[in-house]
């Protein structure tokens, strides 16, 4: 695992190719049976209610949402009402293995971006906890990652996410800027329609 600095900041890690192509195909296939128990729902701005470019879904005791309400965590989908599966043990290994310390992440995000879709600058901070790192694995398309510092006005560095690549943001880096610029469209043949999947692992509440 790579350490990458930008802006001085520690506990930015990068991980290029953790998961071979078999691990992704087995990865992803527990996630499709993820997302026909909790299928993919269109999140919105909270105030606007402008619908983002990606599209989401959850596992874990708890799952983000944001609407016009507010950006949240909830223990159940916004539309089956039903609680989020739980999340794969090959999610769960990982975690232990890059944030051995840290409690077992009680989300995981999964967006799915389609040709054009993309997700601007922000900080990960809707957690009441910022202690435990946020853990990123990509699958699919190979995307543009944009990364900055703890203010949004600080310069920021950019580098690809390939399938089967993780990213760690941890420590000094918790709450650096990041985003999506863009998906390359073909640049991988793990999913049959194309895009990317990415699934965050988050710890939401303190640490005991």
């Amino acid at each position: 695992m790579q350490n990458i600095n930008i802006n001085g900041l520690t506990g930015l890690k990068y991980a290029p190719d953790h998961f071979d192509r078999a691990a992704q195909e087995i990865l992803l296939a527990k996630i499709r049976k993820i997302i026909e128990e909790a299928p993919l729902f269109q999140p919105a701005m909270p105030k606007t209610d402008k619908a983002f470019s990606v599209k989401m879904s959850n596992c874990g005791p708890l799952g983000w949402v944001s609407d016009i309400n507010g950006y949240r965590y909830q223990p159940k989908h916004p539309i089956t009402n039903e609680p989020w599966p739980e999340i794969p043990a090959t999610l769960l290994d990982l975690w232990k293995e890059v944030a051995p310390a840290a409690p077992e992440p009680e989300a995981c995000l999964i967006n799915y971006y389609e040709t054009g879709a993309r997700m601007g600058l922000h900080q990960d901070r809707d957690e009441l906890t910022f202690d435990a790192p946020v853990v990123s694995v990509s699958l699919g398309d190979t995307a543009t990652f944009r990364v900055g510092g703890t203010s949004r006005k600080d310069p920021t560095k950019s580098f690809r996410l390939n399938s089967g690549d993780v990213v760690v943001l941890g420590g000094e880096a918790r709450l650096a800027f990041h985003g999506i610029d863009r998906v390359l469209k073909g640049t991988s043949t793990l999913l049959k329609n194309g895009g990317r999947i990415n699934l965050t692992l988050r710890r939401v509440s303190p640490m005991p």
